[in-house]
């Protein structure tokens, strides 16, 4: 039992780091296409705050909660494969 929970922080915490790059990486890929679609479109104004108005819609996006997935399907599939390992 004592490994099983050493797994599961050690794996956790392993995700946790996937995640927040993850996380990290598709907000700069975000803020990048939002800069390239103020460049494209010749606006007039505060670049940054139509960025900043962007991410923010960006951060209660499906996009967003879908890198939760991250967590949930390894440790689904982890869970499976010792189920059918230990009790089959």
């Amino acid at each position: 039992m004592a490994a099983l929970l050493k797994l599961l922080v050690y794996g956790f915490l392993f995700l946790s780091v996937i995640y927040v790059a993850l996380s990290l990486y598709s907000r700069a890929v975000r803020a990048g296409k939002l800069r390239a679609e103020w460049d494209a479109s010749g606006r007039s104004g505060d670049k940054e705050a139509f960025v900043e108005a962007g991410l923010k819609e960006y951060d209660g996006s499906v996009r967003r909660k879908l890198i939760l997935l991250v967590y949930i399907i390894p440790m689904a599939a982890m869970g499976t494969i010792i189920y059918l390992t230990n009790f089959n």
